[in-house]
């Protein structure tokens, strides 16, 4: 297994295959690098070096009791990235990815690093409801995952993809076993403290300053039925925030749309590279 170790001790794996461009992949909560098996098998076919990581508490990663918040989080992909030493890379996050790599672009994303950024279904500017951001979702509904994880993590585990992450609670949905235990089998990999404390990170962290400062072309994917991260309070805001962006909308999608209709996002993906 590939890892390497970080300031503080944790060991954060990783995979790296391919030669080429470097494109690297931000999973979201509570999930680890598989979740883009499709993507990064799509574009290592294409002439691409793809990479993705394991965040720290997530998947093979250290199951840290600390730092699981995403200042830490994007310092580890930078430390990543100097391990590895990767210049004029593609970044992908989706959903609390999509977060980490906004903070990562606008605080190490200089010197050639970074050529491009993708955010799919992804949580900035913020997630929370406050004074300012009164469109968002009310604390009460993140106590609820926090008290679901403590609670009975495994089932909690279940009950998510089975329902509103992939869409398949909506009428006439496909739904895909498959899909629904390989998203269990991943978040049960992980550490319960780090995944407790990265509700947190995902829901009130504020991304307004890290997208105005992104300066490379930012592509922004979300579909319009995401029941997890709702498109009026993530996308359509973080959209007229960033300097060079584009905004994709897809009409019926779910959150987890790279899982249930890679065909449609693949080639937009590999377009907005290419392009």
């Amino acid at each position: 297994m590939s890892t390497f170790t970080t300031k503080d001790g944790t060991e954060i794996f990783y995979k790296d295959w391919g030669t080429g461009q470097p494109i690297v992949f931000h999973h979201g909560w509570p999930l680890s690098a598989d979740d883009w098996d499709n993507q990064m098998l799509f574009f290592l076919d294409k002439g691409y070096r793809v990479i993705a990581h394991d965040r720290r508490g997530h998947g093979r990663s250290t199951q840290t009791a600390t730092g699981n918040e995403m200042d830490t989080y994007a310092a580890d992909v930078a430390a990543l990235v100097a391990h590895l030493d990767l210049k004029n890379a593609v970044h992908i996050g989706h959903s609390t990815g999509g977060g980490e790599v906004a903070r990562y672009v606008a605080r190490y994303g200089g010197e050639g690093r970074v050529a491009k950024a993708v955010l799919i279904g992804a949580v900035p500017p913020i997630m929370l409801k406050t004074d300012s951001n009164p469109g968002g979702l009310p604390i009460e509904v993140f106590d609820g995952f926090r008290a679901a994880l403590v609670a009975n993590r495994a089932q909690f585990y279940r009950d998510v993809p089975a329902g509103p992450f992939y869409g398949f609670n909506r009428e006439g949905a496909k739904a895909s076993q498959g899909a629904v235990d390989n998203w269990w089998r991943q978040g049960m990999m992980g550490g319960a403290k780090a995944h407790y404390d990265c509700i947190e990170a995902f829901s009130e962290t504020d991304f307004t300053e890290d997208l105005k400062k992104l300066d490379v072309p930012v592509l922004i994917m979300h579909g319009d039925d995401d029941q997890i991260v709702p498109i009026a309070d993530s996308a359509l805001l973080a959209a007229k925030l960033v300097k060079h962006g584009t905004l994709k909308v897809y009409k019926g999608l779910p959150h987890g749309m790279c899982t249930t209709h890679p065909e449609i996002i693949n080639p937009d993906l590999l377009a907005f590279i290419q392009g």
